[in-house]
């Protein structure tokens, strides 16, 4: 079950960045609010996850999921540029956090 949760608090944390970004620096009323409920959700739901799971592996892959969700739709939604290095790096955290997690990282 923590890893349900911990997968859905790093999409989350996707959701809390996107809103920030359409809240154009916290003036905007309801992407805010998105950002606030989005973002208390997500750390609620890590601290869940980190009661049994390690906090190195669990961190890395919140962070993992939410940076990654959030630079992919960056650039579907917000046009951001695109490059062959970005998308390699992109896709070295995700070698990063599957690595983490077939180490024996997670319990």
């Amino acid at each position: 079950m923590a890893w349900i949760v911990l997968v859905l608090s790093g999409l989350l944390e996707t959701g809390w960045a996107l809103s920030l970004k359409a809240s154009d620096g916290l003036s905007r009323l309801w992407p805010t609010v998105g950002f606030v409920v989005m973002l208390a959700a997500s750390m609620a739901g890590l601290s869940y996850a980190l009661k049994t799971l390690p906090v190195g592996t669990a961190y890395a892959v919140w962070v993992g999921i939410g940076a990654v969700g959030t630079a992919v739709l960056g650039i579907a939604w917000f046009g951001e540029p695109v490059s062959v290095l970005k998308i390699v790096s992109l896709v070295l955290i995700v070698a990063g956090v599957v690595g983490l997690n077939i180490s024996g990282g997670g319990h």
